[in-house]
């Protein structure tokens, strides 16, 4: 997809092909690092849903995987899910996870990862990108808003828009 030098390191972000073995240990191996830091839960994810996580993303036809790489080594990822805005009547891509490793956070991986995203939402007709960020992970919140990112509201009169969840056991 696209390549970016900064500083002695170069970055290339492509779309995941969840058959490529490289790219599947990648996407484990970064949501499993992910899942570990706080910004992630902090516990670590059930190997038995790890070693599936890859067969299941490739089953759905609206899902899809931005990577980041700087030589061999994966340092980014963004996992993607195409949905329907029945208010614009368009695709949206909502950004499920959004992660970069440790070592190479303020890079401008972030942003590549985030370029990446939208420029497979346009291949896919998107009119709208969304996310969801923890309020106290301001490093995150202000690449967003680097990006192009805002909260979300319809009337400002009303209020924000909230992202609430029911776990279903």
């Amino acid at each position: 997809m696209s390549e970016a030098g900064s500083g002695i390191s170069q970055f290339t972000v492509i779309k995941a092909d969840y058959a490529n073995p490289v790219h599947a240990t990648a996407i484990e191996t970064l949501i499993a690092e992910y899942a570990l830091d706080p910004m992630g839960g902090g516990e670590a994810i059930k190997p038995e849903i790890l070693a599936k996580m890859v067969s299941e993303l490739a089953k759905r036809p609206f899902a899809y995987t931005i990577l980041a790489f700087s030589a061999e080594k994966p340092v980014g990822i963004c996992n993607c899910f195409e949905g329907y805005s029945t208010f614009s009547g368009k695709t949206l891509v909502n950004i499920h996870d959004c992660a970069v490793t440790k070592d190479f956070r303020g890079k401008g991986v972030g942003q590549l990862l985030l370029e990446g995203v939208e420029k497979e939402a346009k291949t896919r007709g998107a009119g709208k990108l969304t996310l969801e960020v923890l309020e106290n992970n301001k490093p995150a919140i202000g690449s967003y808003h680097k990006f192009g990112f805002a909260p979300y509201e319809l009337d400002p009169a009303m209020g924000k828009a909230e992202f609430w969840q029911k776990v279903i056991p």
